[in-house]
Order: C-alpha cells, then structure tokens, then sequence
C-alpha cells in the first residue's frame, strides 16, 4: 500500500494476473452515454444489424470504446477483449446498458444467436461487415486523381440523428455557438506507381 497523497487515492499492489485493467477510465464513458439519452436514440435510430448476431446498440459502443481508448482500426477490438478487468465490467453492466430494449427486445437477445455468445465486444470481421453495411455499393467509383463525396445514405442519416440526440444533451449544459470537426488523415508512404503526391511531397495514400 502507497502512503496517501494530496488527492483522495491509493495505489494497492496486486499480484494477480487476472482481473486487472488498463481501461478504467471508460467506463464513466458509459454513464454519459446513459445519462445524456445516447443509448436509447441510438437503438431509435440506427438499423444496421439486421436480425442475427450483435446489436446496433452493441456495434456503436465498440466503435466508441475503440476511439476512447486511443485505437485506430477495427482490429484493436482485441485488445478490449484481451483486457479481463475491462469485459468483467462491461458484462456486468450490459443489462443497464441494455435496458432501452423493449421486454420483447430482450427476450428475443438469446435467438440472435445460433451458438452461444463467446465475447464481450464484437470481433474485427463482425465490426468489419458492420461498417459496411453503412457503404451504398450502388454509389459511384472514385477516379484516381479525384475526389468526390458520396451521397449520404439511410444508414448513415441514422447515425446523425443519433449524434444529434448527445449535441441536444451537452448543449445546454456547455453553451457553444460554433464546433470544430477534427478529421485527420494519416498519409502512408508507398512506391506504387498509380499513387499520387501528398501535400508533404511524396507518394502517399491518405487512411
């Protein structure tokens, strides 16, 4: 045990292998998501999954926790569920996080499934077939050497209305008259030959 300091904690030593967390912090993230009336307008307005396997509901939490925790790519999904301390919490509260179903909603869960559910999160290829179900495979192909940005569909429209739903909520508690959208792209060097110059000089595809 760690003399007490300034702040009101104590760091404990724990030898065990199992049940610890690098994620703590999240889990606040998942009062706000309760309490601002996310969880709910998410299941109103998203429908992306279908009848079989995860919840919209579940599909979007994972793409929030990835992002929360310093993640990039649909992969690091892993590492949530690598982190024993962190699904214990998650499946302990799964049900409050679940409680925007109807009591038919709920009962129906256990049907989605024609095996039984192994994880906590979402795996890659399921997030993966997630996202793009939100792509319009009708829309048109980007030529090399242009740009163009896609009509936006249904899908996504719902996940506007959602967003929209959490602005609503922090608005009035944090009254701001403009936003800024931080949309970084990360350039990645390559020598292929139908590559283009980035704005940095070099042959690169942006991500």
């Amino acid at each position: 045990m760690v003399a007490q300091g300034v702040l009101g904690f104590q760091y404990e030593s724990d030898c065990s292998s199992a049940g610890l967390t690098s994620l703590a912090g999240l889990p606040l993230y998942l009062d706000l998501i309760h309490a601002s009336g996310l969880g709910a307008a998410i299941h109103q307005h998203v429908r992306v999954a279908g009848a079989r396997g995860w919840l919209d509901s579940q599909m979007v939490l994972a793409v929030i926790l990835l992002n929360l925790g310093g993640d990039d790519c649909v992969e690091d999904i892993e590492r949530l569920e690598a982190d024993t301390g962190f699904t214990a919490i998650l499946g302990a509260i799964e049900k409050d996080v679940l409680s925007v179903l109807s009591r038919a909603e709920r009962r129906s869960l256990k049907a989605r499934w024609r095996r039984p559910r192994e994880r906590t999160v979402p795996s890659p290829s399921s997030l993966s077939g997630w996202l793009e179900r939100f792509h319009d495979p009708a829309a048109p192909k980007a030529v090399v050497g242009s740009a163009f940005i896609p009509a936006v569909t249904a899908a996504l429209q719902g996940l506007w209305r959602a967003n929209q739903a959490l602005v609503a909520f922090m608005q009035p508690r944090g009254p701001s008259a403009s936003a800024t959208l931080d949309m970084d792209a990360t350039l990645i060097e390559t020598h292929k030959r139908d590559a283009l110059p980035c704005d940095k000089g070099f042959k690169a595809y942006r991500r």
